[in-house]
C-alpha cells in the first residue's frame, strides 16, 4: 500500500457524522418514541415489546431528570423544573401504562415536543 493510500484508509473512519450534544438528544428521543410507537401499533398482547419501550423511555427520562438536578446544568431554573415536572409525568403515567390503566400516546406526545425543541422548532413557533 503506497503512501497516498495508506492516507485515504486512516481518513476513512473519520467521515461519520458528528453530532452536537442537542443531535445526540434528538436522536436517542426519536429511536425511542418510534419504539414506542410500534408499541402502540402492534398487537395489544405484544407485552414484552410495548414493556420493553416504555422501561427505555423511563430510563431516558431518568437520566434527563437527574442531569436536569445537577448543578452543572445549564438550563434555565424555571425550564428545569417544568422538565422536571413532566419526567415526575412520565414515571408516574409509564407504570400505568405497564399495569394496563393507560395509554402510549401521552409519552409519545411528549417526547414529540420534546423532539421538536430540541430541533428549534418552539421558537419559531412562538
Amino acid at each position: 500500500m503506497n503512501l497516498n493510500a495508506r492516507a485515504r484508509s486512516g481518513y476513512g473512519a473519520a467521515a461519520a457524522p458528528i453530532r452536537t450534544d442537542r443531535g445526540a438528544e434528538y436522536a436517542i428521543f426519536a429511536k425511542i418514541t418510534h419504539r414506542l410507537s410500534e408499541a402502540e401499533q402492534s398487537d395489544k398482547n405484544a407485552f414484552p415489546k410495548l414493556a420493553a419501550a416504555v422501561c427505555d423511555n423511563q430510563r431516558l427520562w431518568g437520566a434527563l431528570r437527574q442531569d436536569l438536578m445537577s448543578e452543572g446544568n445549564g438550563l434555565p431554573i424555571d425550564l428545569r423544573a417544568r422538565l422536571i415536572g413532566l419526567a415526575e409525568f412520565v414515571r408516574g403515567h409509564s407504570l400505568k401504562v405497564l399495569a394496563g390503566e393507560g395509554s402510549l400516546l401521552p409519552l409519545i406526545d411528549i417526547n414529540t415536543a420534546i423532539m421538536r425543541g430540541l430541533r428549534g422548532e418552539a421558537e419559531a413557533a412562538a
